[in-house]
C-alpha cells in the first residue's frame, strides 16, 4: 500500500530546470490522503558571470535576468565568506543583491529577487549541500506574489521569532572545539529552543518519508533524505524534501508512509545527534536545482513570511548573522535586514556591553577583549512598534588563533502570551568554559541569580542545560541577561527578550 500511494504522488510531479511543473494544480490539498501537486511559485535559475536567461515566472509573464558580477568579502581568521554583492540587471534595471542569510528578496525590474547562493561557498567547504555549478543562484517571483502559496506553509516550532539563536543558510558555523580554515557554511536554518519544551510542527501537508531509521526504500536512493534516529524527513506536494533534526523525542505516531497535515505534531525540540549539544531545530528545504542535482532550497524568505502570517506581528527586529573577528579589530554591526508592517523604521538604538550606546542602521563597533558578546538593537517604526533583536559577536584572543571565545546558549519557554506571575523557564548551558558560574540578570530589578550548567564537555549529557524559574510581575518588554566569565578573563555573554502581556 505505501509503494501505491507513494508512487500515485510521484507521479504528480515533473522535475524542470526552474522547479517542479505539475498537471494537476491545487493551492488547496484535500484534507486526507495523499495531497494534490502544485507548483512552486519560485523559479530558480543558475548563471555564470555574463550570462542572462529568459525566466518565465508563475503568473505567465517574462523576465530577462542577466548576472554581472559578484565580490565575496571573506574574513582574515578563517577565509570564510561573510558578505556577498551580487550585482544582477533584470529587465533593463540594475540592483546588487545579497546572497542567502537573513536577506530577504527584493524588487528589480518589475520582479521578486533574491540570491540564494554563490560559487565560492563551493570552496574550502566541508558542505557541498547546493548542487550549484554556475556562478550563483537568482531566485525570482513574480512582483506582488507571495513567496510561497497561502496556506501551504507554516513555521515549523511554536514559539516567537528569533526567541533564541539561530544560524540561517551558508552562514558559515563558527563553533567546536578549535578554529578551523576548513569551513562549514549552515545547510538550512537551525532554530534554538529549551530542550523538552518546544514543539515540533509540520511546515507542510507532507508524507513522512522517515521517522528515525524507519525509511520508505523508495527514497533511500538517489534522494535527499539521510535516516537516524533523531531525524524525520517529509516530502511535500511541492516535490521538496523536508529534514528536521535533533528530536528530544519523536511522537510515536509518526511513521514513515503516513500522510501529516500542516501543524500536526512531529514532535519535542531537543539536542541529539550531531547538534554540537545545544538544543535546537535543525530545519531545512532540498529539491532539484538547475544542474540536476538535488540542493539545498534557502528557507529564509519562507520562514519569514510564514511566521508573519501567522502570528501578524507589528516589526521584526534582525541585527544576525553572527560576527567572528579578533581583539582590537572593529566590526559593522547591520540592522537594516529589520522589518516593519508599515513599511518604515524610523529609528535603530544600539546598546553595547561596556554601556555604550550608538544610532544608525549600520554601526561600527571595537573590541579590545576577547569573549563572546550580545549587542542590543532596538528597532522602532513609524508607528511607534519596537522590537529587540541581539547581534553576537565572536571575539577571538590573537595569540591564540586556534582557539574560539567561550560561549552560552540561553532559551526559555514558554515564549507566547506569558502573564503576570506565570512561571518562566529559562535555560542556558556553557561552551568552552569549565569555572565560574552562569549569572543571570532578568531584567526586571530583581536579584540576580547563580546557575552551572556542565560546559558541554559531554554534548548528549541529557543534564547538560542548567534550569531556573522565573516569574514577571508587571507586564513590558524584558531584556535578560545572562554571562559566564572563563579562568583566563574572557567572558561569554547571552540575551533574550521576554514580552510580558497585561492580565
Amino acid at each position: 500500500m505505501r509503494r501505491t500511494v507513494v508512487g500515485f504522488l510521484l507521479g504528480l510531479w515533473a522535475v524542470t530546470g526552474f522547479g517542479l511543473v505539475n498537471s494537476a494544480r491545487s493551492d488547496n490539498p484535500p484534507a486526507t490522503g495523499a495531497p494534490s501537486s502544485i507548483e512552486p511559485l519560485v523559479r530558480v535559475v543558475d548563471l555564470h558571470i555574463g550570462q542572462q536567461a529568459e525566466v518565465e515566472l508563475a503568473d505567465g509573464s517574462k523576465a530577462l535576468v542577466r548576472l554581472l558580477k559578484v565580490t565575496e568579502h571573506r574574513d582574515p581568521i578563517r577565509q570564510a565568506i561573510r558578505k556577498t554583492e551580487v550585482q544582477v540587471e533584470v529587465n533593463g534595471q540594475r540592483a546588487t543583491l545579497s546572497a542567502g542569510l537573513y536577506h530577504l528578496p527584493i524588487q528589480v525590474g518589475g520582479v521578486q529577487i533574491d540570491c540564494a547562493v554563490t560559487a565560492g561557498y563551493n570552496v574550502n567547504n566541508l558542505r557541498r549541500d547546493y548542487g550549484l555549478e554556475a556562478d550563483a543562484r537568482l531566485r525570482l517571483w513574480p512582483a506582488g506574489s507571495p513567496w510561497l502559496r497561502p496556506g501551504t506553509f507554516r513555521y515549523p516550532v511554536n514559539q516567537r521569532w528569533f526567541a533564541s539563536l539561530t544560524w540561517a543558510d551558508i552562514e558559515p558555523i563558527d563553533g567546536g572545539s578549535s578554529i578551523s580554515n576548513r569551513v562549514a557554511y549552515h545547510n538550512g536554518w537551525d532554530i534554538g529552543g529549551v530542550e523538552g519544551m518546544v514543539q515540533v510542527v509540520a511546515a507542510t501537508d507532507a508524507l513522512v518519508v522517515s521517522s528515525g531509521l524507519d525509511v520508505l526504500q523508495e527514497h533511500a536512493d538517489d534522494t535527499p533524505v539521510q535516516p537516524r534516529y533523531d531525524v524525520v524527513y517529509l516530502l511535500d506536494n511541492r516535490g521538496w524534501y523536508y529534514r528536521y533534526s535533533h528530536f528530544q523525542t519523536i511522537d510515536p505516531q509518526i511513521v514513515a508512509g503516513q500522510f501529516v497535515k500542516q501543524g500536526d505534531r512531529l514532535g519535542v525540540l531537543g539536542k541529539e545527534g550531531a547538534s554540537g549539544g545545544w538544543s535546537h531545530l535543525h530545519f531545512h528545504i532540498a529539491c532539484r536545482q538547475p544542474s540536476g542535482q538535488w540542493g539545498l532550497q534557502n528557507a529564509s524568505a519562507f520562514l519569514h513570511e510564514a511566521y508573519r502570517q501567522q502570528y501578524q506581528p507589528l516589526v521584526l527586529a534582525c541585527a544576525r548573522p553572527q560576527q567572528l573577528i579578533a581583539a582590537g579589530d572593529t566590526v559593522t554591526l547591520d540592522g537594516r535586514n529589520s522589518w516593519s508592517d508599515c513599511g518604515k523604521i524610523t529609528e535603530y538604538h544600539w546598546t553595547f556591553t561596556d554601556g555604550t550606546t550608538a544610532q544608525g542602521p549600520r554601526v561600527q563597533k571595537g573590541y579590545d577583549q576577547p569573549g563572546k558578546y550580545s549587542e542590543i538593537l532596538r528597532v522602532t517604526d513609524s508607528h511607534g512598534n519596537i522590537d529587540y533583536d541581539f547581534a553576537i559577536v565572536q571575539v577571538i584572543d590573537p595569540q591564540r588563533p586556534d582557539r574560539y571565545a567561550p560561549s552560552l546558549h540561553a532559551a526559555y519557554a514558554p515564549t507566547f502570551d506569558i502573564r503576570p506571575g506565570e512561571p518562566v523557564t529559562f535555560q542556558v548551558r556553557a561552551s568552552r568554559i569549565s569555572e565560574g558560574d552562569e549569572i543571570w540578570d532578568f531584567g526586571d530589578d530583581s536579584p540576580t541569580v547563580k546557575t552551572r550548567s556542565d560546559g558541554n564537555l559531554q554534548p548528549l549529557a541529557p543534564d547538560g542545560y542548567a534550569s531556573v524559574v522565573h516569574r514577571y510581575k508587571q507586564p513590558g518588554h524584558y531584556l535578560v541577561h545572562v554571562h559566564r566569565q572563563d579562568a583566563g578573563g574572557a567572558s561569554a555573554h547571552a540575551r533574550l527578550h521576554v514580552r510580558v502581556l497585561p492580565e
